[in-house]
């Protein structure tokens, strides 16, 4: 990286830190720590609760994704919209009303201590590891692709989060995510207007549109009923709609976004404004992807993208078998790019017809030669991850880019990885302080005390995710595990809430026993793999609902023996 991008980079950190720290001054209490005062406006919430939830995941990998699959994992987020008008409705006024600080406490008024603190633990469990996740994935892209020390990484990402979440709370929070969500659009909006003008003459938008079409990168909605399908219109209407609900409805770091609002109409505006952008943001971020796939039809691209890992694998044995699966990557790239040309030049339907056949011929042998890539990574380095799709986008920033905006490019990863993280951090500190030591263990402290303790949650947890960023190797497909950790337990918190909120006649220990009895249900449906990620939120849902109207029934019954005897 140039001078100019290193300064570009580490301004726009350190700016996003001193002016998180400046927010932190003044007097604080535990509603201006915890909620901000509750005097945050509509478009605040709005920016914090995107800026929560879109990761450095989320720019690195998507793009990738596109690349690679096409368009069709939008429909991951079909169920949001509809999510944000039923948490708007049901969970918001609930929230407001009864002044909470955290989603949980509101389980113990409905149900009893137990079930507050069993969905607080469900809670801490999934979102610490994810926090950990957080971290690690861009993380290890980075000191892949750059060569930085990894754990170093993982200290600068985690410790930069920590040190301004500190000081200012929820406010600093919310106040450094508009920043980051500012840096996040105006890169990702500079990378696809640069991408546009390095095609080729003739190649405008519509052209561009042609070619990706023709590859089948277009095929945006599937509508089969295969539960096995990752990626469907019914899963992201069904299992998305059930995975937003619970994220966006109740965990504590989504929660507390809006809780900070200066009312619930506020708080209801922000909600709105995220599910009207979402879906249209994550359309953006994939159709950047299918360009920088038109991109390489036009320039050379690797035959793998993770270029440590290749350069490791041509110092190896398997160094004269890749040099051969390269030579053929580069006589298929001329061949390919001849028909590209051709396919975007003609407008002859006939014609489009051939070419398109022979063009998709090209692709599925291309495809072929980088399958036998990451065969030979996977046999050569077993070490060494063979997926390549997370690294598509920053190969190309830093092969491709002009210097400055690799600096801005990668100030948007590592401003991403910091607004997740924050609001994560933020949120295992408050659950753990107000949910487990406040309700369980020093109900008596003051206002101070409750601060203060908060503030070494949240060290303890970010040094929690860093140690767990640190040992992310052990782990495999880490990346791609954040919204599967997600599923595995959202189903289960969101059935509570929503018996809490529509059963009313379902006591606490009906819904605690179907809990539990729920969540080991889902985890034994996980290991087994028989079933696609995203239809683990239903299930959990509706396991904990029917699960808990037995529970009520076996209970029923038993009172009624026991009347009568």
């Amino acid at each position: 990286m140039s001078i100019l991008d290193w300064l570009i980079l580490i301004g726009t950190l350190l700016d996003i830190v001193l002016y998180g720290a400046w927010k932190a001054r003044g007097p604080i209490d535990m509603q201006s720590y915890l909620m901000g005062d509750h005097d945050t406006k509509w478009w605040t919430i709005g920016l914090s609760v995107m800026a929560t939830q879109a990761s450095a995941i989320t720019f690195m990998s998507t793009p990738g994704q596109a690349f690679h699959d096409g368009m069709g994992f939008v429909q991951f987020y079909f169920g949001l919209p509809l999510a944000m008008v039923v948490i708007c409705i049901s969970f918001i006024p609930v929230y407001q009303r009864l002044k909470v600080y955290t989603a949980y406490e509101y389980l113990e008024q409905r149900f009893d201590v137990k079930t507050r603190s069993l969905t607080a633990v469900l809670f801490l469990i999934q979102r610490g590891l994810a926090a950990g996740i957080t971290i690690y994935a861009p993380a290890i892209i980075l000191s892949t692709i750059l060569g930085w020390n990894l754990n170093l990484l993982n200290g600068i990402l985690g410790g930069l989060v920590v040190l301004y979440t500190i000081g200012g709370g929820a406010r600093a929070v919310n106040a450094t995510q508009q920043q980051q969500m500012f840096v996040i659009l105006t890169g990702m909006f500079i990378a696809f207007y640069t991408t546009i003008s390095y095609f080729p003459e003739h190649v405008g938008i519509s052209e561009a549109m042609t070619l990706a079409g023709a590859a089948g990168k277009l095929n945006i909605l599937d509508f089969s009923f295969n539960p096995e399908s990752r990626y469907t219109l019914w899963s992201g209407l069904t299992g998305g709609f059930f995975l937003a609900l619970a994220y966006f409805g109740t965990d504590q770091s989504q929660v507390q976004r809006y809780l900070s609002g200066k009312s619930v109409r506020e708080s209801q505006m922000g909600l709105i404004f995220n599910g009207l952008v979402k879906v249209p943001m994550q359309f953006f971020i994939l159709l950047t992807g299918i360009f920088v796939f038109v991109f390489y039809q036009f320039h050379p691209n690797p035959v793998f993208f993770n270029e440590a890992t290749l350069n490791k694998l041509r110092n190896s044995e398997a160094s004269s078998a890749l040099s051969q699966l390269e030579e053929k990557n580069d006589s298929l790239f001329l061949i390919k790019k001849q028909l590209a040309s051709q396919l975007t030049s003609t407008k002859d339907s006939d014609q489009q017809e051939t070419l398109g056949l022979q063009y998709r011929t090209v692709l599925s042998e291309e495809k072929t030669v980088r399958d036998e890539v990451k065969k030979l990574v996977s046999k050569t380095l077993p070490e060494e991850e063979s997926n390549d799709k997370d690294y598509v986008f920053i190969n190309y920033i830093l092969a491709y880019l002009p210097k400055g905006l690799i600096g801005l490019l990668l100030a948007v990863i590592f401003s991403a990885a910091m607004s997740s993280t924050a609001s994560e951090i933020s949120a295992l500190a408050t659950t753990s302080t107000i949910d487990i030591y406040k309700r369980s263990i020093k109900p008596d402290g003051d206002d101070a005390h409750y601060v203060n303790t908060t503030r070494w949650m949240k060290i303890l947890w970010g040094g929690i995710a860093i140690s767990f960023a640190c040992v992310g190797t052990l782990f495999e497909n880490l990346i791609q595990f954040v919204n599967i950790v997600g599923s595995v337990f959202y189903g289960t918190i969101l059935g509570i809430f929503l018996i809490a909120l529509y059963f009313k006649k379902i006591k606490g220990n009906d819904v605690f026993l179907a809990a539990i009895l729920s969540e080991c249900i889902v985890i034994g449906i996980f290991f087994a793999d028989i079933i696609g990620y995203l239809w683990l939120n239903f299930i959990g849902c509706i396991l904990v609902i029917a699960f808990s109207y037995i529970m009520r029934a076996v209970r029923q019954v038993r009172e009624s023996t026991h009347e009568i005897s």
